[in-house]
């Protein structure tokens, strides 16, 4: 390991170990935007067993998702269904090797951590003003 790696993994384990839990959410979309990605990558060349793993870390981390859900809010009722429907389409694609259903399930990650983005911008904004202050 290179001096440049460790540095450059010390300072990820430290963003995470510092984030907030609304960036920690962001990150957990993100990460699995990549492994999806990876996933497709996979499946065109022919690389089963990195097709298999990638989308298990995918559904490893919609797991996670569902299990931050405050089930005493209405709306995490209707995210943890797309949250089942999304690992299910998983499985499905990591069966039938289809790009088309990892490429669906991007689809609502990608919506998911959008809104999620803009509504840390909003609780920022009211947290700390809108900015024309000094």
């Amino acid at each position: 390991m290179t001096a440049q790696t460790s540095a450059h993994n010390a300072y990820k384990q430290n963003s995470v170990t510092t984030a907030s839990p609304g960036d920690l959410t962001l990150m957990l979309y993100n990460g699995c935007l990549k492994f999806l990605h990876k996933a497709k990558l996979a499946i065109q060349d022919k690389k089963i067993q990195e097709k298999n793993t990638n989308l298990q870390k995918a559904q490893a981390i919609i797991s996670e998702l569902m299990a931050t859900l405050n089930m005493d809010i209405e709306v995490s009722k209707n995210m943890m269904a797309l949250y089942e429907y999304m690992n299910t389409r998983l499985v499905e694609a990591n069966i039938r090797n289809d790009i088309s259903i990892i490429e669906e399930v991007e689809g609502l990650v990608t919506e998911f951590r959008d809104t999620w983005k803009e509504v840390i911008r909003i609780n920022r904004q009211q947290q700390y003003g809108n900015g024309d202050r000094i």
